[in-house]
């Protein structure tokens, strides 16, 4: 079952209509959301590319073709898993390209999503057309444009396809909004201002953000690495999270969108298949999405971490939503670290079966002993 549907599109190209919808969907995925991304730009698919998936072929299994991962939540589909060069050109009419997109969001073993987010070709073509018609009850669109004048004329033709398909408009953000310069800081407007805001007002729409042009930004999508993801802080990131926070916030309000229950997430650190006693020594770990009025696990993923540096687990395991870590032993400097990112530590468990160790949590028969880590 997919619980929301949010279509990205643009009147026109190169206004990084792409952009948003891939890192909308690293968002949502860094929030431990169940997120899919679909990428029906048939003769220009990039989301391959931005998420460093260039070169990967999906496979099917049955009647079903699999979705390529991006991290542990995200789920990926594009006609770019089906070609065997990049540069092989699709010479599709009308017909070819709704079948294939079809397909897509039919014969796609998407499983169980909190959110599919689809990434149209810019335009109001066959694609979007036909992603309006497949995707029943979608929640709505979100119209990406760039401040200038000739981008806003384009922007309203979207608009008025979004009427007329009864497709209801999200929201708009405005991309490429002045220059942030990366030395003094200073902002620049290149292009006029404050177009996205106008034809959102115009059209009754809710004018989500704008994000500012950032040379980084298009650096760190040649080499697959979403903006979402940088944490240094950089105006153009903090503008998107911004803008995805203002949607989400704004539609679970108005009612469009009504959030999944709550599960709670445990992580469990494992060596050799159960759980490690030392936490610090781990090979990868085992999250588990548990209903704690029923007390029963629903869900359970194995996830390779990062770097065992300081203050990266923390942020990782806060980004997939783990409220909850059950270890053998942890330093009192690491408990503190996942406290201040709002996950909680159970220490002194034994060593045993993850899920042995989850349900006994849940019954409230979990012996916790003694902390063997004392660093």
């Amino acid at each position: 079952m997919i619980a929301h549907k949010i279509i990205v599109l643009s009147g026109k190209g190169g206004v990084g209509k792409s952009s948003v919808a891939v890192n909308l969907a690293v968002w949502l995925s860094m929030q431990g959301k169940r997120t899919g991304l679909l990428d029906i730009d048939i003769h220009g698919p990039s989301v391959p590319k931005m998420l460093g998936l260039a070169g990967k072929f999906a496979v099917g299994t049955g009647d079903k073709i699999l979705p390529l991962y991006y991290g542990a939540n995200l789920k990926v589909m594009s006609i770019g898993f089906l070609l065997g060069d990049e540069k092989q050109a699709v010479i599709w009419r009308g017909p070819m390209k709704h079948n294939i997109i079809r397909q897509f969001v039919n014969d796609v073993e998407w499983g169980d999503l909190d959110y599919l987010i689809v990434d149209c070709p810019p335009g109001t073509g066959d694609e979007p057309l036909s992603a309006v018609q497949m995707l029943e009850n979608a929640d709505g669109a979100i119209v990406v444009t760039t401040p200038q004048d000739v981008a806003v004329a384009d922007v309203r033709r979207c608009m008025e396809f979004c009427n007329q398909v009864n497709l209801k408009v999200l929201g708009v953000i405005e991309n490429m909004s002045g220059f942030v310069c990366p030395h003094c800081g200073g902002r620049t407007d290149i292009f006029s201002n404050n177009g996205g805001r106008k034809v959102a007002d115009e059209f009754g729409a809710t004018f989500l953000g704008s994000v500012p042009i950032d040379a980084e930004m298009a650096r760190l999508a040649d080499e697959g690495k979403p903006l979402v993801e940088d944490d240094t802080g950089r105006e153009s990131a903090r503008s998107m999270e911004s803008a995805f926070g203002a949607l989400i916030n704004k539609e679970m309000k108005s009612g469009t969108i009504k959030e999944t229950k709550d599960m709670k997430r445990i992580a469990i650190p494992i060596t050799d298949g159960k759980l490690s006693e030392h936490f610090g020594h781990c090979e990868h770990f085992a999250v588990f999405e548990v209903d704690e009025e029923k007390q029963a696990i629903v869900g359970k993923q194995e996830v390779e971490p990062p770097s065992h540096e300081p203050g990266v687990l923390p942020k990782w395991l806060g980004g997939m939503q783990v409220n909850l870590i059950i270890a053998g032993g942890m330093g009192q400097r690491a408990q503190e670290l996942f406290k201040n990112h709002g996950i909680e530590v159970i220490v002194g468990a034994p060593v045993d079966i993850p899920d042995d160790v989850v349900r006994k949590h849940l019954d409230n028969n979990l012996q916790a002993g003694a902390n063997i880590c004392d660093h």
